[in-house]
């Protein structure tokens, strides 16, 4: 898809009957194949919903990205990307009338919820698992989108900073502790959690129609 004058790369999955696109933005050098995002998305698909799951950064980026690691904390450039992918998506034959919801991890979060700030009436629901809302910025007081946010009880300094990101969101949002789960959720069980919680949220909001 078309970002900015780059070409990104995605898997699209479409379920046969489909309520909602839920985007997901990678961060600190994940990608479109991160096992705990596909894993989350799978869950997401059968629970009727389709996703995206993209490179938010080239091939070329990626290589800079591995030597420096900056571009995973550049929020602009993330979330313009985030919102070309929602704007491509309003072209598709399959999803392009159906809301869309956002699934940021790590820096990602932030992506997610800046697109969620400058498309608040195509974005209907925004989680962020194990991620960084603080660096959203000022773009945090222009979430209107419910959020849910998500974060192991052993990563204390996540926590405090969802915490205090939480306090800024001017729309619903609601903070889920993950008991024993570290910042990667590789503990036996928890990263289901995520996937069940997350699958809940959006099918809640992401399925609302406009009156």
């Amino acid at each position: 898809m078309p970002a900015g004058g780059v070409r990104l790369e995605g898997d699209l999955t479409v379920p046969r009957e489909t309520i909602g696109t839920v985007v997901f933005a990678h961060g600190s050098g994940s990608g479109r194949f991160s096992p705990r995002n596909r894993y989350v998305a799978a869950e997401l698909v059968r629970g009727g919903l389709a996703t995206l799951l993209m490179d938010l950064l080239t091939s070329a980026e990626e290589a800079i990205d591995r030597r420096t690691a900056h571009l995973r904390f550049d929020i602009r450039l993330l979330s313009k990307r985030v919102i070309a992918a929602i704007d491509w998506l309003e072209a598709d034959e399959q999803v392009g009338s159906l809301h869309v919801g956002c699934f940021g991890a790590s820096t990602g979060a932030a992506a997610a919820l800046v697109a969620a700030a400058e498309r608040p009436r195509k974005v209907r629901a925004v989680v962020s698992r194990g991620g960084r809302p603080d660096l959203a910025g000022e773009a945090l007081r222009r979430v209107t989108s419910p959020t849910l946010l998500i974060v192991g009880s052993r990563d204390t300094e996540v926590l405090r900073l969802n915490q205090e990101a939480q306090a800024l969101l001017a729309g619903e949002s609601r903070l889920e502790i993950v008991p024993g789960a570290t910042h990667l959720f590789e503990e036996p069980g928890t990263l289901e959690q995520v996937s069940e919680l997350a699958r809940d949220w959006f099918v809640r909001h992401v399925r609302e129609v406009d009156v």
